[in-house]
């Protein structure tokens, strides 16, 4: 089992679907914090082609490398798709932020076998937390 801080420094491509070009938005927030710390993070966005000055994926399939973790920040029906997709793609980590997860997202999770983190923000929460995945 690994805790958050450890799973980051472990994990080498980060993918973070729901990035926005709106810097007020939580998906900006996200995808921005972690380019400024320097991981290799996507953006991945189906309406964009760039964010922050780098290029956009329309999805984790059009990824250039396997992301080893991937942080949702989409509404939970868009989550769903993005959980399958993680599956099919071989990835296992996936950390649903606060507005992305509800009850059926968090089942198809589990049923995928997926180590999901749910219930803590990456920008309110961070590295800061114990919780163990």
């Amino acid at each position: 089992m690994a805790g958050i801080s450890q799973l980051l420094e472990k994990e080498r491509v980060i993918a973070v679907v729901g990035a926005s070009r709106n810097k007020d938005k939580y998906g900006y927030k996200v995808f921005h914090t972690l380019k400024e710390k320097s991981y290799r993070v996507y953006a991945v966005n189906p309406n964009a082609s760039e964010i922050d000055g780098v290029r956009a994926y329309h999805s984790i399939k059009e990824l250039p490398e396997k992301a080893d973790l991937v942080i949702i920040v989409v509404p939970p029906h868009i989550a769903k798709k993005v959980v399958r997709e993680a599956k099919e793609q071989g990835i296992s980590n996936v950390w649903l932020q606060p507005g992305s997860e509800d009850e059926g997202v968090l089942a198809l999770c589990k049923e995928l076998s997926l180590n999901c983190i749910h219930g803590l923000c990456y920008i309110r929460d961070g590295l800061k937390t114990d919780f163990i995945l």
